[in-house]
């Protein structure tokens, strides 16, 4: 077996694993509407995900005043639960997670979701086992603060320069920055890939199968 480039593979877990932004951005806008919020654009909507629950509410709701934040929160949880079931892997993700693992990768996930909700996720495709190790934003930093990865290349005694950055926003490319990491964009997910040149990712993938055939071939 060839020398591996990266010993951890860090992915991003809404719009980067799992297809959920859709479902994200009409559970953002009606917990705005809620709340007595302008409904945000598609747009706004979908270019906070990947941040941190609050800050990213905050963010597309510039009309509602702070002391809402918690309501806000709560009725986002409130939409998002009953849709979670909803969402789904790209299709050609587990196999590749599976191919990656096979090649004696550390994989993990950092991601903008609460603890609670990425561990309901992962039990409801399966994949408990399948990751090495896993940062959320309410018991770390909100992306891009480089928090996330920093604690994951220690628990896996990796170096910068051996790991990698997956994620479909600019959040995730600027943690990877931030924290001395190589990163891979893709753009089948939240953000708009014009952002992404600035941010120095190694390659961008415009499908699962791209990502799938990069990293099989460089990772």
């Amino acid at each position: 077996m060839r020398l591996r480039q990266f010993d951890l593979i860090a992915f991003d877990w809404d719009g980067t694993l799992f297809d959920s932004t859709a479902i994200i951005v009409r559970c953002i806008q009606d917990a705005v509407v809620d709340v007595g919020g302008q409904r945000p654009s598609d747009q706004a909507a979908a270019w906070v995900i990947g941040m941190a629950l609050h800050e990213a509410l905050a963010h597309a709701a510039p009309d509602v005043p702070p002391v809402k934040y918690p309501e806000l929160g709560v009725r986002y949880r409130h939409h998002y639960a009953r849709h979670q079931d909803d969402l789904t892997l790209f299709q050609g993700a587990l196999p590749l997670l599976h191919e990656l693992r096979a090649r004696q990768h550390w994989l993990a996930v950092a991601t903008g979701k609460s603890r609670r909700g990425l561990d309901e996720a992962l039990r409801s495709v399966e994949l408990l086992g399948v990751f090495d190790g896993s940062r959320t934003a309410d018991e770390t930093a909100g992306k891009p603060h480089p928090r996330m990865l920093h604690e994951l290349m220690r628990e896996f005694g990796a170096a910068p320069e051996r790991t990698l950055m997956i994620g479909d926003t600019t959040h995730d490319l600027q943690m990877a920055l931030n924290a001395g990491c190589a990163s891979v964009g893709v753009s089948y997910g939240a953000h708009d890939v014009d952002g992404f040149e600035a941010l120095r990712p190694l390659f961008v993938a415009h499908t699962m199968a791209d990502l799938h055939d990069w990293l099989l071939a460089n990772a």
